[in-house]
């Protein structure tokens, strides 16, 4: 039996590439997803081989590429990410995760808008979600966030079809979802935008716990104040704030270069 999931894990892990065998775009794409998962890792975001991150392929955009199931995120590549179709309804014995694919399939059906979505367990993240007035403005990345932080009431684990439209109708128009006493998810046009944002709503829920924790009286930025600055933060990610992504990508080229395989 161990042997049997050890042989099929190096499978999934260890594929030919797909370097010539797909278009430039989606190759473009599963670097991309593929740099997504390893960053994530390094952060210490994920837990395990649980969690997960997709991203729409480029020219078909009823698919979405996903890690295999089995596979630790330091372990994906962009050729062993598993290409599914969003439609239907599958599960491990299809190679992924039957909750990631419940989720990521609700959002990027009714989501066209939305390139990647990245779902984690930050214990800062789900702490604020139980809080009866969720994330507020204490803080400059709460404010990045000002209007983007839609929150899902928790129904167990996410394998249920039917929760679909319920976590579809709490994520809206936003860019990020904290479901209570579960986890976050963040989407975007492309990974770089999902990983940003994730970056700024685990930041923003860690220093709301430490000031709460703090017991000090707080001076926090206004609501009008939160909005210039979300606009501001939405510019800057539209100019020079596009110049990490490939920064982040060369830092991996250093200390992970098996993503691009």
């Amino acid at each position: 039996m161990a042997g049997g999931r050890a042989s099929n894990v190096v499978q999934l892990r260890d594929v030919t590439s797909l370097r010539d065998k797909v278009s430039e775009e989606e190759w473009e794409a599963r670097v991309d997803l593929a740099g997504l998962y390893r960053l994530v890792e390094i952060n210490g975001w994920n837990s395990g081989i649980y969690n997960h991150a997709s991203m729409r392929v480029p020219g078909e955009p009823d698919h979405f590429l996903i890690k295999a199931h089995p596979l630790l995120w330091r372990e994906v590549t962009a050729s062993n990410l598993v290409k599914v179709g969003m439609t239907g309804e599958l599960d491990e014995s299809a190679g992924v995760n039957r909750p990631g694919f419940v989720l990521h399939s609700a959002i990027q059906r009714a989501r066209p808008d939305v390139g990647a979505v990245l779902h984690i367990h930050p214990g800062a993240c789900i702490a604020v979600s139980v809080m009866k007035d969720g994330l507020i403005p204490l803080s400059q990345q709460s404010a990045f966030l000002h209007g983007q932080v839609g929150y899902h009431d928790y129904n167990g684990i996410t394998e249920d079809a039917d929760e679909r439209g319920k976590i579809v109708a709490a994520l809206g128009g936003k860019r990020a979802l904290l479901m209570r006493s579960h986890g976050a998810t963040t989407v975007g046009e492309t990974p770089r935008h999902a990983y940003i944002t994730m970056k700024h709503l685990i930041d923003a829920c860690d220093i709301q716990l430490r000031v709460m924790a703090s017991g000090a009286e707080v001076v926090a930025p206004s609501d009008e104040i939160s909005r210039k600055t979300a606009k501001q933060e939405e510019a800057h990610q539209k100019g020079r704030g596009q110049d990490d992504w490939p920064a982040m990508l060369r830092l991996l080229d250093e200390v992970a270069p098996g993503y691009r395989e």
